[in-house]
């Protein structure tokens, strides 16, 4: 069944839908209903406007294309497997929480606490704006996406990211099974407590990174503006620009050209700094 340029707000006004395609619509109006698409499944949503709260909970088999999301649609995804989402504008609080198998492409992410507790998230050539962003997530894939924010990638595990753009603090605390590759990386206090991370060929900036690690890697990183780096974390490294100190790594080996200062005043601290 087609519905096409209708205007719907009423509360669950298309509840437990199969099989549905929806084109030219709004979500929006007085009576402002929520949850229009709840318990749905096998549904695609195309060139429609939200402006209601809880548009897709427990949805299953759901497409999403040119579609605007206000920041009045808060919670607009949760508890929903087996969705794509293209060329989209995704503006509400909580956009997507405790969802699976979920893909997105060219969308535009203006959502605070976007991506809580998602299992299997592949995300490519698109921007966004959030705190705590993809929190205690897993099994993420993200392509050419770049990020500003805050308190990123918390708890995120089993996950990997290629040629993207992270302007964000405090992100991958407590990571674990992580790669980050190609990407610039710029924050203050990065990937605390992560354990088993690799950044390869980035560029990280920001003061104090990576401190308190297990089993951390570098493989041929920038590191910018990076002062009292590594303390008491377990890191390999091979870094290429000279970074400004270094402090108590407590294990492994950092190659470095040039080090503005090393401190080494605690006697667990382990960690070999190797100079050109």
């Amino acid at each position: 069944m087609i519905i096409s340029g209708q205007t719907f707000d009423e509360e669950r006004a298309l509840y437990g839908s199969d099989g549905i395609v929806v084109e030219d619509c709004r979500f929006d109006g007085p009576a402002d209903g929520e949850s229009a698409f709840k318990e749905g499944k096998n549904i695609e949503v195309k060139n429609s406007y939200f402006n209601l709260r809880y548009p897709f909970w427990h949805d299953d088999n759901l497409t999403i294309s040119d579609c605007e999301m206000t920041d009045k649609c808060r919670a607009a995804l949760w508890y929903t497997q087996n969705a794509t989402i293209t060329d989209s504008k995704l503006h509400g609080i909580k956009a997507l929480r405790e969802c699976s198998d979920i893909r997105i492409k060219d969308c535009d992410i203006i959502s605070p606490e976007f991506g809580w507790s998602v299992n299997g998230i592949e995300m490519k050539d698109s921007s966004a704006e959030s705190e705590y962003f993809m929190m205690r997530s897993n099994n993420l894939k993200f392509e050419n996406v770049s990020l500003k924010g805050k308190y990123s990638f918390q708890y995120i595990t089993d996950s990997v990211f290629e040629n993207c753009n992270f302007n964000t603090k405090d992100a991958f605390w407590h990571a674990k099974n992580v790669v980050v590759r190609d990407s610039i990386v710029n924050g203050e206090y990065l990937a605390w407590y992560c354990e088993n991370v690799t950044f390869e060929n980035c560029t990280i900036s920001g003061t104090q990174p990576l401190c308190y690690c297990k089993n951390l890697k570098l493989i041929n990183c920038k590191m910018l503006d990076a002062d009292l780096a590594f303390e008491k974390s377990e890191v390999e490294a091979t870094i290429t620009t000279p970074v400004i100190s270094i402090k108590n790594p407590a294990s492994g080996t950092i190659n470095v050209p040039e080090v503005g200062e090393v401190i080494m005043d605690d006697p667990g601290a382990k960690g070999i700094i190797k100079t050109n």
